[in-house]
C-alpha cells in the first residue's frame, strides 16, 4: 500500500507541475492564493491548505486527465446482466477505464483541456459518487489511502508554490513541453520534467 501510494502521488505531483507550467495563468492563480492565505508565517499547515480552494480545483482537473491508474482495479459480474446493449454472463472480468471516462465529452465540456476553474462552481468530487470522476475508484474496492494521498500531495505542492518560483531549463518553454504519457502500472510523463527553483522569499 506504501509502494502504490508513493508511485501514484509522485506521479501526480509531477503531472500538476507540468500542467501548471503549461497554463501559466493557472500557475500565477494558484500561487497568488497560496501566498495569500499563508501570508507571512513560516510554514504552511494543514488548516491554511483546507483554505485552498483553487489548488483543490487545479488537483482534481489533475487528476482528471492524468489519472495515476488509468484502469481500475478488476470487477467481477455476479450474475448475468445487459448492459449498453450487450449481454455479459456471470463471472465475467470487468475492466473501468477511468482514463477514457474523464475524458469523455459526454460528461466534460472541452475534455481534452486543462480548465480547473471548471470545478470552483461544481459538486462534483473524487470520492466515489460521481462516476465521471473516478481516479481513486468506488464502492469497496476504492482506494484506501485516497486521504493520505490527497491530503500529501496539497500540501507537498501548497509547499512547493508559497516558497518557490519555478522556471524551466535554458531553451526550454512550455509550449514545446511534451505532455506524452508512459503507461504502466502507473501512467507516468514520458519526457521528465526538468524545472529550477528559484526561492521567492529572502531568507
Amino acid at each position: 500500500m506504501f509502494v502504490a501510494g508513493i508511485d501514484s502521488s509522485t506521479t501526480t505531483k509531477v503531472w500538476m507541475m507540468a500542467e501548471l507550467f503549461k497554463h501559466p495563468n493557472a500557475m500565477k492563480k494558484v500561487q497568488e492564493e497560496v501566498r495569500n492565505v499563508v501570508g507571512n508565517k513560516l510554514k504552511v499547515d494543514a488548516e491554511d491548505v483546507s483554505k485552498m480552494k483553487y489548488l483543490k480545483c487545479v488537483l482534481k482537473e489533475t487528476l482528471r486527465l492524468h489519472p495515476a491508474g488509468p484502469l481500475l482495479l478488476p470487477r467481477q459480474t455476479s450474475a448475468s446482466v445487459k448492459l449498453g446493449g450487450y449481454d455479459i454472463p456471470s463471472n465475467t472480468t470487468v475492466l473501468i477505464n477511468a482514463w477514457a471516462i474523464q475524458r469523455d465529452p459526454k460528461w466534460w465540456e472541452n475534455p481534452e483541456e486543462f480548465i480547473p476553474e471548471r470545478f470552483e462552481n461544481s459538486s462534483i468530487d473524487f470520492k466515489g459518487q460521481d462516476f465521471q470522476l473516478n481516479p481513486f475508484g468506488f464502492g469497496r474496492r476504492r482506494c484506501p489511502g485516497i486521504a493520505f494521498g490527497v491530503a500529501s500531495i496539497e500540501f507537498v505542492m501548497a509547499n512547493l508554490l508559497y516558497w518557490f518560483n519555478w522556471k524551466l531549463p535554458a531553451g526550454e518553454t512550455a509550449e514545446n513541453m511534451d505532455l506524452a504519457e508512459l503507461y504502466g502500472l502507473t501512467v507516468t510523463k514520458k519526457t521528465p520534467l526538468h524545472v529550477l527553483p528559484v526561492s521567492h522569499f529572502s531568507l
